[in-house]
């Protein structure tokens, strides 16, 4: 199923015709009943055991964040989250707002000579860029160059690796003892350069003095504060998972809004009209300012639910006695999946689920059955996305100033009648180009 490019409406499928709690394997079993998120992967009481996630799916990164035991994962949080806090991000402004003044001098260019530009790779650019400085103390220049440091091909093709070795390791468990070794052969090329670049990378940034308000700076030792750091394994793997995870759902989620936003006329106006109300210069909007705009959030929470960044799932392993999930007991060791895509086009959650309605968060008694509970892009839990304000704050502040100051328009017409984000899809989305046309706002002129 993970290989056939439309595993996210299979599982839908399934749940549509048995319910919402399905077996899918021996040992494996799919949840999309809204409550599932807080059952499975929520808070949990003092000395009861989580439901820790499948290693398989950690294997690559074991040592960082992601895959670290219950003690080490609270040890690791605590150092890093610091600098995803709102008092983090106020020492980052001054790095955030150079690359988002970059993306939008390659955007003025664009204007300036009338030509169409694909949204989908400059965002990309963007996000690698921004996410890059705050890992390693550089970014990787793509803005820059217009084009894709040569290395970025490599993490992108280590993801899919990284998920096709976990999906192989889950669903031939006896084959992967038999080929494991040589499936690693095979992708070894891929991940040794990885590796590579990430050490030195992450030895670079540990050289510069003096400390700078960065993702790395929480995770090494201070002698002089007597705090006791990460290890350097621990360091390159945390930074490898910032780079994939900070890049992709800022990307995804502004081509994601662009597209929902073009072809929903009535939605964009609005929201433009929520913006110019609120800012009268490009100055004035800033990561902080741009939080305050109520449509644009709902605008930016249908769009994940429409088009999440995380499509499909990091199982969990049920702890060893147990527990009822879905009014189902689930033995210890049972794997357990929430497909994010599946859960947020479930009918049981969402009233028209194919709809693109903002105004469904925002108390629209036509919306009033949905099931807000089941919505959670950055999981949740202890181990939910750490950087998921920090995403949030760069797309509204992105959002706001892109409709601010452009007029936006679908280049290739096709998108009008088909959707854009109805996409295949293999460890993330394969999506293809959003050209756009961009013209400046006659009345930002005056």
């Amino acid at each position: 199923m993970s290989w056939s490019g439309t595993p996210h409406k299979q599982i839908l499928a399934l749940h549509q015709k048995y319910g919402g709690v399905v077996r899918t394997s021996p040992n494996s079993v799919s949840c999309l009943h809204a409550t599932a998120w807080k059952e499975v992967y929520g808070h949990r009481k003092p000395g009861q055991p989580e439901n820790l996630k499948h290693p398989g799916f950690v294997a690559e990164v074991a040592s960082g964040i992601i895959g670290a035991d219950t003690e080490t994962h609270t040890y690791q949080r605590q150092l890093i989250a610091p600098g995803f806090s709102a008092q983090g991000m106020q020492r980052q402004e001054h790095i955030i707002r150079h690359h988002v003044n970059n993306l939008f001098s390659c955007f003025e260019e664009h204007c300036a000579k009338g030509q169409p530009l694909d949204l989908a790779k400059w965002f990309n650019y963007f996000s690698f860029d921004i996410i890059g400085d705050l890992s390693f103390g550089e970014s990787f220049g793509n803005l820059e160059r217009g084009d894709f440091h040569p290395w970025i091909a490599t993490i992108l093709e280590f993801f899919v690796a990284q998920h096709d070795m976990a999906h192989f390791r889950r669903a031939y468990p006896l084959l992967e003892a038999m080929l494991g070794p040589l499936v690693k052969v095979l992708a070894a090329k891929i991940i040794l350069k990885h590796n590579t670049f990430m050490r030195t990378q992450v030895s670079k940034r540990l050289a510069l003095e003096p400390t700078r308000p960065d993702f790395i700076d929480g995770m090494k030792s201070d002698h002089a504060k007597r705090k006791e750091g990460l290890s350097f394994e621990a360091i390159c793997h945390n930074a490898s998972i910032f780079v994939v995870a900070g890049s992709e759902t800022t990307a995804l989620a502004l081509t994601g809004a662009t597209y929902l936003l073009c072809t929903h006329p009535e939605v964009l106006a609005k929201l433009k009209e929520e913006i110019d109300s609120n800012f009268e210069s490009e100055e004035q909007i800033t990561l902080l300012s741009a939080q305050r705009l109520k449509y644009l959030t709902a605008v930016i929470d249908e769009t994940l639910r429409i088009y999440p960044a995380a499509v499909g799932s990091v199982p969990r392993l049920i702890q060893q006695h147990g527990e009822v999930i879905g009014g189902h007991f689930l033995p210890g060791e049972t794997c357990v999946d929430i497909w994010h895509w599946a859960m947020y086009h479930n009918p049981a959650n969402f009233v028209e689920p194919e709809v693109f309605a903002p105004q469904r968060w925002l108390g629209d008694p036509r919306f009033e059955s949905d099931k807000k509970i089941a919505f959670q892009p950055f999981s949740t839990g202890k181990r939910s996305c750490i950087g998921q304000n920090l995403a949030h704050s760069e797309i509204k502040q992105i959002m706001t100033r892109l409709l601010w100051k452009y007029n936006i328009e679908l280049v290739d017409r096709e998108w009008y009648e088909k959707p854009w984000h109805d996409q295949s899809v293999r460890a993330s989305y394969v999506h293809p180009p959003l050209n756009v046309r961009l013209t400046l706002r006659l009345e930002k002129l005056r």
